[in-house]
């Protein structure tokens, strides 16, 4: 905005530049659709707006992806999903209109995981996308598309969804910042459901900066959304400009997350470092025992799926989207649309819900995890109570072979999400902080969670910890 201000560059200027670098990086599959006329003409009304001396948007200038999970009105939308194909927007996400209304540039809409199930990038109906660091290598999951667009510099930020760490397990894999908010901090009104107790609008960014200003712009009351919350929103952007680093915080870490034996050694090394540093300047730092770490993720799995199987019922064949032509009755129609519109992921998926829900297993299995939940929440929420945050690796691993889990072991894929459901499962505000480098070459994140409505004491440490790295 500087630059804009001082007439070094204008809107039309970065427009064009990101055309170019989206055109020369086009092997990584990250857009699905390129909006390149519509974004170079807001830059021209923009650059027009500056020169007129008009009052401008608190993001003036800012070119933005979003997931294909986000309702643009009179765009086309497909959750990465044969099923949606064709299929075009009728109204905008409360996020997204928020945006534009602050002089935002959406440039094009961005490749994910179908309906935003999986931590690869590899069930999308359009092709993997590739992480910029190795191409061999996946970009993590389901909002990889939209880590990899800030990671290769495609836009200035991106929007994803967060169901279960697919803001932030990305944000580790491709080396940038991911932020999820507290549940019903960001209006879901607009975002495609995929499990509604779990999902959240979130962002990935460059810097601390833009993802507060964004966040402060996009959260808020909306009449929409009835389980968005109507608590006042603070100035998170200005918050970032105080100095905070005398301010001392206290620090949990779990015992079972740094001893875990799925954690890479060299991730579980270089976290004891960064906790050391924290308790060098001054912090208190303090293991607990969180004894529910084991059951996270088949908690996770069995109501994220218990929802999803409720959510995708609509996408028959019927309504709109794709549909078999050849069925010969509306039982066919529908048996023939979702089997073909679905990709096997996402059929996995409802298979796996509507099991958990039917008669003779919903208390066994779906009642059970509803409990789980509860403790969960119940503990994480008592946690917060005696300390700020807790610190944990984001990812287990850094990111794996393009074709290693997905294919050949989807339970290993799903257990890539263990420290990253938590914050899904408690409602919790998180993010991951690309603070590290793997012998390896490949970035890895380090996760902070706060207590419920708390991202401005979450985002000013961890703009804190940026600052240090």
């Amino acid at each position: 905005q500087a630059d804009l201000q001082a007439g070094t560059t204008t809107c039309k200027t970065l427009v064009q530049h990101y055309i170019a670098q989206i055109q020369a990086k086009q092997n990584l599959n990250v857009f699905l659709e390129v909006f390149a006329d519509e974004a170079l003409q807001k830059a021209e009304a923009l650059d027009a707006k500056l020169a007129n001396g008009e009052t401008l948007g608190r993001l003036f200038g800012l070119v933005i992806g979003i997931k294909d999970v986000i309702c643009y009105k009179g765009h086309k939308i497909t959750a990465a999903s044969k099923i949606l194909a064709g299929f075009e927007s009728l109204f905008s996400a409360t996020a997204v209109e928020r945006i534009v209304t602050e002089d935002a540039i959406i440039i094009g809409r961005i490749n994910c995981d179908e309906f935003a199930m999986g931590s690869t990038n590899e069930n999308s109906a359009y092709g993997n996308v590739l992480n910029a660091y190795d191409t061999t290598k996946v970009p993590g999951g389901s909002s990889g598309g939209s880590a990899v667009a800030v990671q290769a510099g495609l836009c200035h930020a991106a929007l994803g969804s967060d169901t279960g760490g697919s803001v932030r397990q990305p944000a580790s894999f491709c080396n940038v910042i991911g932020v999820k908010p507290t549940y019903g901090r960001i209006s879901r009104h607009g975002l495609i459901a995929y499990a509604s107790s779990f999902d959240q609008i979130g962002t990935l960014t460059n810097s601390m900066e833009d993802a507060a200003l964004l966040l402060e712009i996009m959260a808020g009351n909306d009449a929409f959304d009835s389980t968005c919350s109507s608590k006042e929103v603070p100035s998170y952007s200005s918050q970032l400009q105080v100095e905070n680093k005398t301010k001392k915080r206290k620090v949990a870490v779990f015992k079972e997350a740094l001893h875990h034996p799925g954690l890479d050694a060299e991730i579980a090394e270089q976290l004891q470092q960064l906790l050391a540093k924290l308790q060098a300047q001054g912090h208190e730092v303090t293991t607990v025992d969180f004894p529910y770490l084991k059951h996270l993720v088949p908690t996770y799995y069995i109501l994220t799926t218990a929802e999803a199987s409720s959510n995708l019922a609509r996408y028959d064949g019927i309504h709109f989207g794709y549909r078999n032509a050849e069925a010969k009755n509306m039982e066919h129609t529908y048996k023939l649309s979702r089997t073909e519109g679905f990709g096997k992921e996402v059929k996995r998926r409802i298979m796996l819900g509507t099991f958990v829900l039917s008669a003779g297993y919903y208390d066994a299995y779906y009642g059970k995890a509803q409990k789980a939940r509860r403790l969960i929440s119940n503990t994480t929420e008592s946690i917060f109570k005696n300390y700020d945050f807790i610190l944990s690796p984001t990812t287990p691993t850094t990111a794996f072979a393009i074709g290693d889990k997905a294919y050949q072991d989807p339970i290993a894929m799903y257990l890539a999400d263990i420290f990253t459901v938590q914050a899904n499962l408690a409602g919790v505000p998180a993010v991951s902080l690309p603070l590290f480098k793997h012998s390896n070459g490949m970035p890895f994140g380090c996760q902070l969670m706060a207590n419920k409505f708390a991202e401005e004491d979450l985002l000013c440490f961890a703009a804190d910890l940026m600052n240090d790295k």
